[in-house]
């Protein structure tokens, strides 16, 4: 009785952020506040919950770490051009009765390169969403291909922080879960690529076309070169090379490019590695501006608030009686039935993808003894789960930040043919 009470308070303080507007890092304070008091009806000392809260942090210090660095790349991928050449080069492809699935396939090559949804929808994006809008196509089935193309990548890229996190989470190689995602994903991609082609086929456009180059150019030397920091980033990968290294490669090739081929100085690098860039032209400033370590300080905030829930809900033992309900679906509908199902109901109350994914591993961890297993079904569910809600941010702000409306979510079909096709593969498999 006293579980569910808690339970609900925080669920409370949550849906009072979404219906207010207010930042969730308040309801995770409070809801923090929620658990200690809880912690000390149950004869815990306060020396013992910050011990609980301290063990939690422990384990999810290294993604902190490389939230960091990606905060450093996304700043200088900017700086550098690399973000730019890539949007010219991808806009030349584009094509009006393909536009859909091209739209598609280039938000995922982006947010595989960046490892960013959000980052990739401020910039791939927006562009493709301008570009369709130019051709006169539906923003609907536009929105639906962006927001599906920004989480291709931002579930499988080794820079990804929502694939660093459940690396951490499961205590597995990134390089390995990756195989693993590409191998359940080539289904569900194949399948999207062809419905997007359809739906775009029957789609009729304009004659309007957006200069894209044009665009950049007055702001940036759109030489090939930019591209070397993304371009390391796959190869480093490929050969298996340990993602902090391969980050830090990159963002040293990414501020030599910024230094030499873009003519900044060494003060503005380092002030965009804190505060992130800020495009001079106003017509790029909505599409370029971002990155930076400021940008990663409240996802770190999140991370380490709901750290140090993972530390006293294992020390009180508040989810115990849950974890029991949980384990007996996980006998009627599989273990990733049970784990999608605990994914959804994370989503629904957390409203980010961070937090849906950290509960949904500490209900469900007993399912999947098998740690890479648990992983895949973490990155099948948890991950995908969160941008299908319509309040929750994970969806929400790429959608606003492109134009598209809200749904959208509902042509994203990448974020359903996966997990659909997940639990069917499990099911069949048993």
């Amino acid at each position: 009785m006293l579980e569910g009470i808690v339970l609900l308070a925080f669920i409370a303080a949550l849906a009072g952020c979404v219906f207010t507007g207010a930042s969730v890092l308040w309801a995770l304070a409070g809801g923090y506040l929620i658990f200690c008091a809880y912690g000390l009806i149950r004869k815990h000392s306060l020396a013992e919950l910050g011990k609980m809260s301290l063990s939690g942090v422990k384990t999810v210090r290294n993604i902190l770490m490389i939230f960091g660095l990606i905060g450093f790349i996304t700043a200088l991928w900017r700086a550098s051009g690399t973000i730019a050449v890539i949007v010219c080069w991808s806009s030349k492809l584009v094509s009006p009765s393909a536009f859909l699935v091209i739209a598609f396939l280039l938000n995922c090559m982006v947010s595989i390169l960046t490892g960013t949804s959000f980052g990739t929808g401020a910039t791939m994006g927006v562009i493709c969403m301008a570009m369709g809008r130019a051709m006169e196509l539906d923003p609907f089935w536009i929105g639906g291909a962006i927001l599906s193309g920004i989480y291709f990548g931002d579930r499988c890229s080794p820079v990804s922080s929502s694939a660093n996190l459940v690396c951490v989470l499961t205590k597995t190689d990134i390089y390995e879960n990756i195989r693993e995602m590409i191998k359940t994903s080539l289904v569900p991609f194949a399948a999207t690529c062809i419905l997007y082609y359809i739906v775009g086929r029957s789609m009729s456009a304009g004659s309007g076309r957006m200069d894209v180059e044009g665009l950049f150019s007055n702001s940036f030397v759109l030489h090939w070169s930019a591209v070397i920091p993304a371009a390391i980033i796959l190869v480093l990968s490929a050969f298996r090379v340990e993602v902090k290294k391969t980050m830090l490669i990159s963002i040293v090739l990414a501020a030599f490019l910024s230094v030499v081929l873009q003519g900044r100085s060494f003060g503005e690098i380092l002030q965009m590695c804190l505060t992130g860039y800020q495009a001079n032209d106003p017509a790029l400033s909505a599409m370029m501006n971002g990155g930076g370590l400021k940008s990663m300080i409240k996802v770190a905030a999140i991370v380490s608030l709901s750290s140090c829930y993972a530390g006293i809900f294992e020390g009180t033992g508040l989810l115990k009686p849950i974890q029991g309900k949980i384990e007996a679906l996980s006998r009627k509908i599989t273990p990733f039935g049970a784990t999608f199902a605990v994914a959804a109901v994370a989503s629904m109350i957390a409203c980010n993808q961070t937090l849906s994914i950290m509960l949904t591993d500490q209900l469900g961890s007993e399912l999947e003894p098998d740690a890479h297993r648990m992983a895949l079904d973490l990155e099948n569910s948890a991950v995908l789960v969160a941008p299908m809600i319509p309040w929750s941010i994970a969806g929400a702000v790429p959608l606003a930040t492109v134009g598209a409306p809200i749904t959208s979510i509902f042509a994203s079909f990448f974020l359903y043919l996966v997990p659909v096709c997940y639990l069917i593969h499990s099911i069949t498999k048993i």
